[in-house]
């Protein structure tokens, strides 16, 4: 692929819209798209058994295998497919599985610690930070772990105390720093959603879009 990709990374707290956004920007330019999820990088663990893998950090940087997502997302912008791994939020364990990640013109990097990695953010043209009230975090969160990773409201009201809320604030809001936009809301604030998909649209287009549209004019 000769054409350049167009990196964009998307972070913020657990349950800030992060998906949201990036659903509704694959919606809109699908198979131009495509999603590299940090929490598809989280490290295996298959020498724990369940009860100690469920009591595991999972928001600090160490749970990550970052230098494998740098790897890959170096891959994609090579023109190269991946061979991305799948983690198993019900197990707390890496599947066995893995998919296959082709590159297109935009690809998206989603997860509440990208944006802590310099190397990652090097990899990135333009980086956004969703920034939400921890109340509504904390109330999405819910929702999600009861319903889609079959977790009880004491478990993750726990996690939430004992290791989201303390990384949130040790390493998740120190790295927004590191955002080019901070968007209120995610996918909900359309006049947000509107100047990324005209970022976007412009680069498929073959338009210089950010800092190449100032030089050019």
């Amino acid at each position: 692929m000769a054409d350049k990709i167009l990196v964009i990374g998307i972070a913020g707290g657990s349950g800030s819209g992060k998906t949201t956004l990036m659903k509704n920007l694959v919606k809109r330019f699908g198979d131009n798209v495509a999603v590299l999820s940090h929490d598809n990088y989280y490290k295996a663990h298959d020498e724990l058994p369940f009860e100690q893998r469920s009591k595991l950090n999972y928001d600090h940087p160490d749970a990550f295998d970052t230098e494998m997502m740098i790897e890959h997302l170096g891959i994609l912008k090579s023109g190269r497919p991946i061979e991305c791994p799948v983690y198993d939020y019900t197990v707390h364990n890496r599947s066995s599985e893995v998919t296959i990640v082709e590159p297109r013109k935009v690809i998206i990097v989603e997860g509440i610690l990208i944006f802590e990695s310099k190397a990652l953010c090097d990899l990135m043209d333009i980086k956004i930070f969703v920034d939400t009230d921890d109340d509504v975090r904390l109330i999405r969160r819910i929702r999600r772990d009861v319903a889609k990773r079959g977790r009880s409201l004491d478990s993750v009201l726990n996690q939430y105390l004992d290791t989201v809320k303390p990384m949130h604030e040790q390493f998740v809001v120190p790295s927004k720093k590191n955002a080019d936009l901070i968007v209120l809301e995610g996918g909900k604030n359309l006049v947000a959603l509107e100047m990324i998909m005209s970022q976007i649209q412009a680069h498929i287009d073959g338009q210089p879009y950010g800092p190449e549209a100032a030089e050019s004019v």
